[in-house]
């Protein structure tokens, strides 16, 4: 018999997910078995899955095929019915020790083929937290799952229920279990972090929580947050950009579009004026701060001038690390129904914002160049900036220590320190 095998797809917080489950795979002595963590967010995400399951099962035909993750979750179905799949687990089950230990070998075919309940009735996050997801350097914590925003693309919020959040006394009993074994960086991450704390007492902020980690754990050299929605920033958040020089200088930020129209059809909380008005008010704080976002293109009734607003977003908003998702339709959700854009012009458009990011990061690198960076090094010979930029050295460096290091060039990806 063997350990079970994970194939993980979609976000950091599906991966922070499959490390924890290869935990508890591991304590129930599951064998033999191949774990798919789905992810759901576009229709290609969910063929990708069909696909990976096929190949797995030719290339594993003894083993098991449980499926689990996002797409499992809001298409049970679907999975139960291909003929390669012995088991399909929910999102809130495969976080749950009694599902793995209902897998030991002399319980196998006594289990329901499919284990999905309804995410919407969890009102708390999986209790079982793990020490160190990520390279040796870097882990990820998850502070907060589920989201209560029903934008009109996003079949998320059925895979993974409504916003609930980690308290802030867990997160930091974490941390600091962290930083104890030596970890120099740790990102927080959620499925909609900046609604963490709304179903806590006294529903404290997303900065509240960075500032008690900060101030609760004054060894931990590196913290940095991962996705945020900037109309949800609150002042605390604002005031630890300004003031921690602990909190990494690098945002990214879930925009979406640049166009008024297009965010209401969408059914964001922001105009475009909000997203230029933030990061401006966050350089002016933090100078050396960089962004990241999410930009759609294509999505339905996007008229050329429509996407034109979302190209200059980049230059307005000073934009470095671009996420360009085509708009593919998801079923299930209200912009499946709206007119849809041609194929062939949400190619052009994708391809015209990710040549925009192209020149975004090259400008960014460039103006590294004879810079000095405290670089927290992920493999003997690359490391990454406060501002996530990837760094190469020619000669060996302490892996998962922080150095200082002066920039010497600039290639079309990276820096050479």
């Amino acid at each position: 018999m063997t350990a079970p095998i994970f194939s993980n797809h979609g976000c950091r917080l599906n991966a922070y997910e499959a490390e924890a489950m290869k935990d508890l795979a591991t304590r129930a002595g599951v064998e033999n078995a191949v774990i798919i963590n789905t992810c759901a967010v576009t229709s290609e995400a969910v063929r990708k899955a069909r696909q990976d399951i096929r190949k797995l099962r030719r290339d594993h035909p003894q083993a098991r095929i449980i499926v689990t993750g996002c797409a499992a979750q809001t298409e049970p179905a679907t999975f139960a019915a291909m003929a390669e799949v012995d088991l399909v687990i929910g999102n809130t089950e495969k976080m749950n020790p009694a599902t793995w230990a209902r897998l030991t070998p002399d319980l196998i075919g006594q289990t329901e083929a499919v284990q999905v309940d309804d995410i919407m009735s969890v009102t708390e996050t999986a209790g079982h937290l793990i020490d160190g997801f990520g390279t040796r350097s870097r882990a990820y914590v998850q502070v907060q799952n589920g989201c209560d925003h029903r934008c009109t693309f996003c079949i998320i919020p059925f895979g993974r229920g409504n916003s609930r959040s980690v308290p802030a006394g867990v997160v930091v009993d974490q941390i600091k279990r962290l930083v104890d074994k030596g970890f120099n960086e740790v990102v927080l991450t959620g499925v909609d972090l900046t609604s963490w704390g709304a179903d806590l007492p006294a529903q404290p902020r997303l900065g509240d929580l960075v500032l008690r980690i900060l101030k609760l754990v004054p060894d931990l050299p590196r913290l940095r947050i991962s996705s945020i929605d900037s109309i949800e920033a609150d002042e605390n958040l604002m005031q630890a950009i300004a003031t921690e020089s602990r909190l990494m200088p690098h945002l990214h930020l879930s925009l979406q579009a640049g166009d008024d129209m297009i965010l209401k059809r969408m059914k964001r909380r922001h105009l475009r004026d909000d997203a230029i008005r933030f990061c401006e008010e966050a350089r002016n704080l933090r100078p050396d701060l960089t962004f990241g976002a999410d930009i759609i293109a294509g999505f339905p009734t996007e008229t050329e001038a429509m996407f034109e607003n979302s190209l200059r977003l980049v230059d307005e908003c000073d934009l470095t690390w671009l996420h360009v998702f085509p708009y593919s339709p998801r079923p299930g959700t209200p912009a499946a129904r709206m007119p849809a854009v041609n194929g062939t012009a949400i190619k052009s458009r994708a391809a015209r914002l990710r040549a925009a990011g192209d020149a975004a990061v090259a400008r960014h690198l460039t103006a590294q160049v004879g810079q000095t960076h405290a670089i927290l090094m992920e493999s003997p010979r690359m490391g990454r900036t406060p501002q996530f930029t990837e760094v190469h050295f020619d000669t060996d460096q302490p892996e998962s220590q922080i150095v200082t290091a002066r920039v010497t060039g600039a290639t079309g990806t990276h820096l050479t320190a």
